[in-house]
């Protein structure tokens, strides 16, 4: 499944998770169930490029035992325009601010988005 963050740091910042709970990235999954997920990643991650046309896309794969112990992926587009200093982790972490679009915002951007996982596998977003 896919569902934006609840607290983005950046535009459009999407995760997916497998239905099943797993802990683990790597131990909990075969080599088949790891494939599957990082195919459905990936349609994800260029669907949100189709829509956010981003500088760069982050993957990660983030949590621990003592929190968030279920496996989830982090897809961050980040806008193209910003500074060296604010990119990579310094844009993903939430003590650097915490977007709040409207609920007009999120409904569009949940079409977009959703119209663009439509579309047929085109290969990468266009440039």
């Amino acid at each position: 499944m896919a569902f934006l963050d609840r607290w983005p740091t950046l535009p459009g910042r999407v995760l997916v998770a497998p239905k099943a709970h797993v802990e683990h990235v790597v131990r909990d999954l075969d080599e088949a169930a790891y494939t599957r997920l990082m195919l459905v990643v990936r349609r994800v991650a260029l669907a949100v490029e189709r829509v956010l046309r981003p500088e760069r896309t982050y993957l990660l794969s983030l949590g621990s035992q003592q929190a968030n112990s279920h496996l989830h992926w982090h897809i961050a587009a980040l806008p193209p325009g910003v500074p060296p200093e604010r990119q990579q982790y310094h844009a993903l972490m939430a003590e650097n601010g915490v977007l709040a679009p409207t609920p007009e915002e999120i409904t569009g951007l949940v079409t977009r988005l959703r119209a663009a996982l439509g579309a047929p596998d085109a290969g990468p977003a266009p440039r």
